[in-house]
């Protein structure tokens, strides 16, 4: 029963490839102009929108916070030159402290100190800050090239000898 039926004539196999390898190319190349078109749109970016309209970002925030809106007014950071920093070598290299002090001196910011710190163990470099000085802290640490930005914990107010940010040099 199994036997092969001839067809009247050959079917057109190089022609039907040759119509559905053009279909996906057209295909692939809509695909790269729509995705090109996607990836080449700017993206929207608070600090973009600043600079492009600086009259609305001088403008109160506002955040919603229990269902009501809060209006909190934005502050300007202050400038490097009025920003006290304490830094502490926690790595142990002789002269690390110095040195960071040196460039940040150089970049503006006040040097309230630099130091060793009580260990030599951190494994990671960081900016610390007291409150209301997250801003700055942030900046600092962009300044500085550190990843890392925390509000002060386990260093006395007695122990900043009047600096409002620290940097802790780690590994």
């Amino acid at each position: 029963m199994d036997h092969a039926e001839q067809f009247p004539h050959p079917f057109p196999w190089r022609a039907a490839t040759l119509i559905a390898a053009a279909i996906a190319a057209v295909e692939l190349v809509a695909l790269i102009v729509v995705g090109a078109f996607v990836l080449a749109r700017p993206l929207h970016h608070p600090a973009r929108t600043a600079v492009r309209h600086p009259a609305t970002a001088a403008k109160p925030a506002v955040r919603t916070h229990n269902s009501a809106r809060v209006r909190l007014p934005v502050h300007p950071l202050r400038p490097r030159s009025h920003v006290s920093v304490l830094v502490l070598n926690g790595n142990g290299v002789q002269g690390a402290a110095a040195r960071e002090a040196a460039t940040l001196h150089g970049l503006g910011y006040r040097i309230g100190e630099a130091t060793n710190a009580q260990r030599h163990d951190y494994a990671r470099s960081m900016v610390m800050y007291v409150p209301a000085f997250a801003p700055e802290a942030r900046r600092l640490a962009r300044d500085a090239g550190i990843g890392l930005v925390a509000p002060i914990d386990g260093l006395k107010p007695s122990a900043l000898k009047g600096a409002k940010l620290v940097v802790l040099l780690g590994n």
